[in-house]
């Protein structure tokens, strides 16, 4: 798909999952290192155990596929004018150094624009390129604490804990990845490039689930709690030990939740755990009756022990199974190893198989494009005589227009959205903060999840109150209609007409059997791109298997790797794979759009969500295929960084996350705490407040930040510098508070320009104003009962 396009990539490891999704979307990816290699070449697992650069596992994962040319940018002036030969003639410079480091050699974004015009120069960074802590010394760990995910993740008595996927890079990474095809996208019709500005931690904060906007919209803030999370005095548990490990099970409540919560209690009262009076609660309202003091918070621990006690009684396959067969939503943690078993993904041929290693492939199938099957990392230097004796090469720009548009870059790109809950409408969220016109089709037959998830504003339930509902369809069109009458797929297929990308998420039956599938759809537009999101893709025997990102993570790896060696799993904080898929996808389908703007044709894109997220964990996973070793629980440990922890602070639940990745930075950190034990650390942590130890060792050059909830992120002055929190006026809550886009763009800047609509909000104006419906259309069509 990107097979035009040639890339320069300068990252390290915090940014080369970019450059990895950009290879398998088609592009030409040329690493630039430095003599000695790239700092990835020397991180462990090694392949074994023999450190050399290599043989590093973490960068086979994500520099496959790629040229390597060695460069000595920093102390050779005549590398230099080699390196800006090969400039000219790139689409696309990634880079993921501190700001203003490459400006210091003349290599910035300033200087290079000057030497190709059409150079998309896209930039990772912890924070952003400018604001206060712009500079700050940053690694994973701190990000993370500093996006608010890790401040609801682990036990309540221990500090929070990492996700060990390093994840905060990886989100930030393939959020640039989209961004850089939506440059692209927009480049072949301006012929500019410009400057991307992706901050790690703004990427990071899509993992709190919205907490982030808790306070800010007068909610309560979640607090942690293993396997689960705290909602004020409720436990709301996600996870249960089972007879041979442990599940993931969704027993949750509302409209959409509640009928799968009634089947499990269906089978748990079958089984003998539950009386007849427990299987019959309202599963629908019994939030309400929760929190409305209704029903006994006693009542809810004995809902709880029936389901752990049931649980316990089957394995983790036995719950897969009746999960599958009675639709509840439940499902296994899987180990690395048991991750390779998964027969979904050797159905779906995920496993891409290079010199005898099992790395993870690709997340989507589509049916016109398939993504590439790369080879393997390149040796160091390997390529550096092949790439520079080459022709001096072309950008794949038209000629640039004048004056440089400063137009969003997916303006005039027409979206019909059928997707909901959390995954799919995140991808439809950014290409509306892009500028695309999204029309969201809702039905109040069947509610959307992400209506009846917090933070609700003021703490009052209501489905018109979700800020998080508000903040992932931002900007969308609001029209409801029921597609599975005759009526309603006639407007549904007249916005098909309009469109030029439909996504869904719904199950592949439903989609067939309202005749709304992909070969009904290219019927009536050719030239769609269609987007089918689920966990595990539309075919094979997973392919059936509803649920959300919980689930998915658990059987992806994620969940038996978070938390501490002495204590069961407790899992990243929340619907995990529906946070990080996104960005794949979003990549994925502005690079198929770029495809069909070159050639005409459309395709389909059958997206497996925990397919994507897999590629997080691809350093755990090669190191179980190679050297046979598992990953385990190690807390906050990490074997890249020392002192590597989170430590208590001043004042009630407050923590600081210190990391050392150099020996100076252990020096300036011993000579203000002394030794460099968790002991001391913490004794000297534990008197300051997180800002004031966070200032001092700042100003030494240690990564550290504190760990901010949404009160404060909140006040965060570098969230407050990129205008994140942004402010609607809303008819149901009189305000709403949302997050602002997570990328920049120097010239065609990403934004935010509406709140969520609420159920229905446009449905007259997209009849009539889209679709060009007269009034009497109109009133046939109010009267049948499709419109909702």
């Amino acid at each position: 798909m990107l097979s035009p396009y040639r890339v320069l990539d300068l990252t390290n490891e915090r940014g080369q999952l970019a450059g990895a999704v950009l290879a398998m979307l088609g592009a030409e990816v040329i690493a630039v290192e430095p003599p000695g290699g790239l700092t990835s070449r020397t991180l462990a697992p090694f392949a074994g155990g023999l450190e050399g650069p290599n043989a590093s596992l973490h960068h086979w994962a994500y520099n496959r596929g790629k040229r390597s040319v060695v460069l000595d940018l920093a102390g050779s002036p005549a590398d230099r004018k080699t390196f800006l030969d090969l400039v000219r003639g790139a689409d696309v410079l990634i880079e993921s150094a501190v700001p203003g480091e490459w400006a210091a050699l003349g290599l910035g974004y300033d200087d290079l624009k000057q030497v190709n015009p059409a150079l998309v120069y896209a930039s990772l960074s912890a924070f952003g390129q400018t604001g206060p802590k712009a500079t700050w010394a940053a690694t994973d760990l701190t990000v993370w604490a500093a996006a608010g995910p890790m401040a609801i993740t682990g036990d309540n008595d221990r500090a929070p804990v990492r996700v060990p996927s390093n994840p905060a890079w990886a989100q930030g990474a393939t959020e640039l990845a989209g961004a850089i095809v939506a440059a692209l996208y927009e480049r072949a019709r301006s012929g500019h490039g410009q400057h991307l500005d992706v901050s790690a931690q703004v990427s990071a904060m899509q993992s709190s689930q919205s907490n982030v906007l808790a306070v800010p919209n007068n909610a309560d803030q979640h607090t942690r709690g293993a396997g689960g999370a705290q909602a004020g005095s409720f436990f709301i548990r996600l996870f249960w030990p089972c007879a041979d490990g442990f599940v993931s099970v969704l027993l949750l409540f509302g409209s959409a939740i509640g009928p799968a919560t009634r089947r499990l209690m269906e089978w748990v009262h079958e089984e003998g755990f539950c009386d007849e009076a427990m299987l019959n609660k309202d599963w629908i309202a019994y939030t309400e009756l929760l929190f409305g003091g209704i029903e006994p918070p006693e009542e809810y621990e004995r809902v709880k022990q029936a389901v752990g006690e049931f649980c316990m009684s089957k394995t983790k396959l036995e719950l897969l199974d009746g999960a599958m067969a009675r639709r509840c939503l439940i499902a296994p943690v899987k180990t690395m190893a048991e991750v390779y078993e998964i027969d979904q993904l050797s159905y779906r041929g995920y496993w891409q198989e290079v010199n005898g290693v099992r790395y993870p492939g690709a997340w989507a199938h589509m049916s016109e494009t398939p993504l590439r099957n790369l080879g393997p990392a390149p040796l160091l230097g390997a390529d550096t005589a092949a790439v520079l004796a080459e022709p001096r090469r072309t950008p794949a720009a038209p000629p640039p227009a004048s004056p440089a548009p400063s137009a969003r870059p997916l303006e005039g790109l027409k979206v019909l959205d059928l997707c909901w809950v959390v995954a799919g409408p995140t991808a439809t969220r950014v290409l509306t903060d892009l500028g695309a016109t999204v029309v969201r089709v809702e039905s109040s037959r069947r509610i959307d999840t992400a209506r009846t998830l917090g933070p609700y504003k003021d703490g009052v339930t209501d489905l018109e109150r979700s800020a998080q509902f508000s903040s992932l369809n931002a900007g969308k069109l609001g029209l409801s209609v029921d597609p599975s009458t005759p009526e309603g797929r006639s407007v549904i297929h007249d916005l098909v007409r309009w469109a030029d990308v439909v996504t869904e998420s719904f199950s592949p039956k439903a989609m067939k059997a309202w005749g709304l599938d992909y070969e009904n759809l290219r019927q009536v537009n050719p030239s769609i791109v269609m987007l089918s999101s689920c966990l595990f893709g539309q075919e094979g025997p997973l392919a059936g298997f509803a649920g959300f990102g919980t689930m998915a993570a658990a059987m992806a790896g994620f969940f038996g790797i978070t938390g501490w060696a002495d204590r069961p799993p407790c899992g990243p904080y929340g619907a995990f794979t529906d946070y990080v898929s996104p960005r794949f996808a979003v990549a994925t389908l502005l690079a198929a759009l770029d495809h069909r703007r070159r050639t005409g044709v459309g395709q389909y894109i059958d997206f497996a969500q925990a397919e994507a997220a897999t590629h997080l964990l691809a350093p755990a996973l090669l190191d179980c295929d190679v050297n046979h070793n598992v990953w385990q629980r190690e807390g906050n440990a990490d074997p890249h960084h020392h002192p590597h922890g989170v430590f208590r602070s001043a004042g009630e639940d407050r923590w600081v996350a210190i990391a050392c990745s150099t020996d100076a930075q252990r020096a300036a950190l011993a000579a203000v705490v002394g030794e460099l034990d968790e002991v001391a650390i913490e004794e000297w942590t534990s008197k300051r407040s997180p800002d004031e130890a966070t200032e001092l060792l700042q100003s030494l050059g240690v990564p550290s930040h504190g760990v901010q909830n949404s009160v404060e992120a909140v006040v965060d002055p570098q969230l407050l510098h990129r205008n994140h929190f942004r402010q609607f006026d809303h008819p149901m809550m009189e305000t709403v508070v949302i997050e602002g886009p997570r990328m920049a763009f120097s010239r065609s800047n990403a934004d935010v320009l509406a709140r969520g609509p609420m159920l229905g909000e446009h449905t007259v104006d997209v009849l009539t104003g889209i679709l060009g419906y007269d009034e009497d259309r109109l009133v046939d069509l109010l009267t049948s009962g499709a419109m909702e």
